[in-house]
């Protein structure tokens, strides 16, 4: 053998190893936790991050190959329910299923949305959906939920305006035990600032459908002036917080955070940002004219608030200061999960969802998935 053939050699197994390598490293960082929630110590590279008193552990990954995951809600038992918009609902855990909802129509952004369960889910297993169905329309729908099967379907609320973009979607139920509902207008602009219309709206339901007594329009509107809210989440003192997309296009930014109250409203078209007119409301946080968030799923731990950005590709945080207000709005993991959509907190654990199989994102292998980070 001569020398210049045994050099190619050992450069070619010098190669191959180096290459396996890579290979097992990349294996490390996408272990997936498929039948218990629990940490597997094998994470991705991104470290604990202090946030104004909260600190968010490394991410994990729990689940992966998802098709543009849209809410996240727990079972009692502690496996995930998940919405897929192109119609699935997911069970993932010890008890895994796939349930095809009927009647619904994926277009743009509208399809299989939101989910909540009943407040006394333990007892009546009450289970809800928000949907666009195949007239365009959105509805919310009710159903009992028993091994990985639903039953009973009862429509809970009908006609929404829907289109292929500004749905809303996002549902749940508040510490009064009504269901709120998030809808956006639908693309066209005037329904927002109509009460009589279900558009650019967050409504206000009893369990059963029908208008609370004390709701401001005598309907379920409970707050207006709303162009595609997709956030809704109570702080600790029963405050009501919601996550909106701004204005887009070439203008996209002007995102916003609000403190909902009943019979507010909330200026779009009509103001945007910093701008006032008499009986409008604010936001209590906006992205400013050249920072687009795309803000979607929101929650809280303590006196912070929690918000995941679709376009913004990171997970944003602001504290709740005393006097309500809030403060200073900081990103957290730009860049590096994609678009994120759902977000949740359960046991110590913040969950959070990309959707970068939605049309809009860049999926990469495993796409879309479901991360969490513990939070001490």
């Amino acid at each position: 053998m001569t020398k210049q053939k045994l050099i190619y050699i050992i450069a070619g197994v010098v190669v191959i190893l180096l290459a396996g390598w890579f290979l097992f490293q990349d294996q490390i960082k996408t272990t997936v936790i498929q039948e218990a929630f629990k940490p597997t110590g094998n994470t991705p590279s991104t470290q604990p991050s202090e946030i104004q008193g909260s600190i968010l552990g490394s991410v994990e990954t729990v689940f992966q190959n998802l098709q543009t995951p849209w809410e996240i809600v727990f079972l009692p038992d502690g496996d995930m329910l998940v919405t897929e918009r192109a119609g699935n609902l997911k069970r993932l855990g010890n008890s895994s299923a796939t349930i095809q909802i009927e009647n619904v129509r994926a277009r743009g952004e509208s399809g299989l949305l939101g989910l909540a369960l009943h407040p006394d889910f333990q007892n009546n297993s009450y289970l809800y959906l928000y949907l666009t169905v195949t007239d365009g329309s959105n509805q919310v729908e009710r159903y009992r939920f028993s091994n990985n099967m639903l039953t009973e379907k009862t429509i809970i609320i009908s006609g929404i305006p829907g289109a292929s973009n500004h749905d809303g979607g996002r549902i749940a139920f508040g510490p009064d035990g009504k269901l709120y509902i998030t809808t956006g207008d639908a693309q066209d602009t005037t329904l927002a600032q109509d009460t009589s219309s279900l558009a650019g709206k967050i409504l206000r339901v009893n369990d059963d459908g029908s208008t609370p007594n004390d709701n401001p329009f005598n309907n379920p509107v409970w707050s207006l002036g709303h162009r595609n809210p997709q956030g809704l989440a109570w702080d600790s003192t029963g405050r009501l917080w919601s996550t909106e997309h701004g204005r887009s296009g070439v203008r996209s930014g002007l995102d916003e955070v609000n403190l909902i109250e009943k019979g507010k409203n909330y200026g779009w078209p009509t103001i945007e940002g910093d701008a006032t007119q008499s009986g409008m409301e604010k936001p209590a946080a906006h992205s400013g004219a050249s920072t687009t968030w795309a803000p979607a799923g929101i929650t809280t731990i303590g006196d912070n608030l929690y918000f995941t950005g679709l376009r913004g590709q990171s997970l944003y945080q602001v504290r709740i200061m005393e006097d309500g207000t809030l403060g200073q709005v900081t990103a957290q993991f730009a860049q590096s999960y994609g678009r994120l959509r759902a977000i949740t907190f359960h046991n110590g654990y913040l969950y959070f969802a990309s959707s970068n199989t939605d049309g809009r994102g860049t999926p990469k292998q495993g796409d879309d998935k479901i991360y969490r980070a513990k939070v001490q």
